[in-house]
């Protein structure tokens, strides 16, 4: 079995860990390889000890550890290297799955986050870094989501079948309307397929799906996190808005509907509309996706718009 961790003063730790290091330079001069590597495992453990000892002993577990120090610096970078001191065991990072998975701790992973990074919805300048590496973590959102693992569930299901990545991804936003998901459950949904991100986008931009995400259409939504708004799709003549022309007219609009000036602020399980763009000159009519010729309304005021033209 294992040996786990204990925490103690660190100061007392540390000196125990000095002592054991000036004693080994006897060990080095020993040609039995055996003995040297024997004689480094009570140190081994003992700077264990030291990272875990480094959080209040309230923080008993490994897990509990972790997500306290992760809690501790959100929306910053943190290197694996730096989970794995602190949890104080070889297992580290099955214990920030189970965070994830089982407990609803929305940390993102490198991988991940790379991959929403090349599709727009990740903005590294908010981490105050020029890459990401697979082994970096980043808590994207201090505040537990505690049905996360009824969606893990489910996305463990959705995610077996024989079906194209973007039918599971939409299949899995469709059981889950109106909810925020992350970048990390979709990702799993899609087999860890890298084009997830991707699919996810062409489900807002050409199919007309209400995926809404902070920098597309919801600042008040955490980084990494997805919403479909509902179940309506956008009509066909207003789809394959380019992302960057849907960002500017939203944000000049100040997310609100030009008509009636609702916003999300106003949203209500009785009046679940959403915001979608309106073309002033539509395609028959040689309009085109530019900012001038585009406007943000609710769905209910761009129905009506749409009833009183025909």
């Amino acid at each position: 079995m294992a040996r786990r961790s204990q925490q103690k003063d660190p100061e007392s730790l540390r000196k125990e860990l000095l002592e054991l290091i000036r004693n080994f330079e006897t060990e080095l001069k020993n040609d039995d390889l055996r003995r040297k590597v024997l004689a480094l495992v009570p140190a081994h453990h003992i700077l264990r000890d030291l990272g875990s000892s480094l959080i209040p002993e309230t923080a008993a577990s490994a897990r509990d550890r972790i997500i306290l120090y992760l809690i501790k610096y959100p929306r910053q970078v943190i290197q694996g290297d730096e989970l794995m001191v602190i949890s104080g065991i070889g297992e580290w990072a099955r214990r920030v799955r189970e965070l994830r998975v089982q407990f609803g701790w929305n940390i993102a992973t490198g991988v991940t986050a790379k991959e929403m990074l090349e599709e727009g919805e990740f903005d590294l300048s908010e981490f105050g870094v020029e890459k990401l590496s697979p082994d970096n973590y980043v808590l994207l959102d201090e505040n537990q989501d505690k049905n996360a693992a009824f969606r893990w569930c489910r996305a463990n299901e959705i995610r077996k079948k024989k079906m194209a990545v973007k039918d599971k991804i939409l299949e899995f936003m469709l059981d889950n309307v109106g909810t925020p998901v992350t970048g990390e459950e979709l990702r799993y949904v899609a087999n860890d397929k890298t084009e997830w991100a991707r699919r996810v986008r062409e489900l807002r931009t050409e199919e007309g799906w209400a995926v809404a995400t902070k920098n597309m259409g919801r600042p008040d939504l955490a980084i990494g996190v997805y919403l479909l708004e509902d179940t309506h799709q956008a009509p066909p003549h207003d789809r394959k808005i380019p992302d960057d022309v849907r960002r500017a007219v939203l944000v000049r609009d100040g997310y609100s509907c030009q008509h009636c000036a609702w916003n999300h602020t106003k949203w209500n399980k009785a009046d679940p509309r959403h915001l979608e763009l309106h073309h002033k000159v539509h395609h028959a009519k040689g309009g085109k996706n530019t900012e001038v010729n585009l406007i943000t309304l609710c769905t209910v005021c761009h129905d009506k718009v749409h009833r009183e033209e025909k």
